[in-house]
């Protein structure tokens, strides 16, 4: 099964100095059928506006990822972690048993575009923890990069959840296959660009849902930026 989830159908909040776009039903957005893809709570596509940002605030049990497109994002936790993180960086945070954090933009004249990422995790009550790597445009340029796994190799960052998080680049004749478990759910989200995925035509902010399929193609990218979520639960 193929599902298209098209950018405009997403759920949209304008707060002022915060816009974004919902894939999931999140704070005033509801969809019943669109609370998540098996472990894939949320994906916010976020644009916080200078000198603004999300206050301190909490969360419990929940693998949250941030992936910076433009702009810098200040993190503060509670946990002691006082990050900026630039595009090209991902930052993965483990709520566990309970984490205070804040996001800023704190640059003059410049937005911060991010994706703000939930996966529930396959264990609850683990101790806060917090990591950032820079992903090398390298590795993901013509490829699907693992940038997020319970077992990361590389340049990847560790995820309690049982799921595995890829990000790529294509432009013109670049191409990538990744072979998957008919058993598991996959959820492919074009970041920017265009691109063809399993014989689709995706632009940014459009999705492909996928079950009972046992890989994944993308090809044809115009520009394109993708992340490409492997969800065994």
């Amino acid at each position: 099964m193929q599902t298209l989830r098209r950018s405009q159908d997403r759920g949209y909040a304008d707060h002022g100095w915060l816009k974004s776009f919902h894939s999931f039903s999140f704070a005033g957005y509801y969809d019943p059928a669109h609370m998540g893809w098996g472990a894939l709570r949320v994906i916010n596509e976020d644009r916080i506006a200078p000198g603004t940002g999300f206050g301190t605030h909490g969360h419990q049990d929940m693998e949250i990822i941030s992936y910076v497109l433009s702009g810098n994002l200040a993190h503060q936790d509670s946990i002691g972690n006082v990050k900026g993180i630039p595009p090209g960086d991902v930052q993965r945070m483990s709520a566990g048993t309970g984490v205070k954090h804040s996001e800023f933009n704190h640059a003059e004249g410049e937005e911060t575009h991010f994706l703000q990422i939930w996966i529930e995790p396959n264990q609850r009550g683990v101790t806060p923890s917090y990591e950032q790597k820079t992903i090398a445009p390298a590795s993901k340029r013509g490829a699907l990069a693992l940038i997020a796994s319970a077992s990361p190799s590389g340049e990847a960052v560790k995820i309690h959840a049982n799921a595995s998080v890829y990000a790529g680049l294509f432009d013109g004749d670049e191409a990538a296959s990744l072979s998957i478990d008919a058993q598991h759910k996959a959820y492919v989200h074009v970041v920017q660009g265009q691109l063809q995925v399993n014989g689709h035509s995706l632009s940014a902010g459009d999705a492909l849902l996928l079950q009972g399929e046992s890989h994944i193609d993308v090809r044809e990218g115009q520009a394109a930026e993708v992340l490409v979520f492997d969800l065994a639960s």
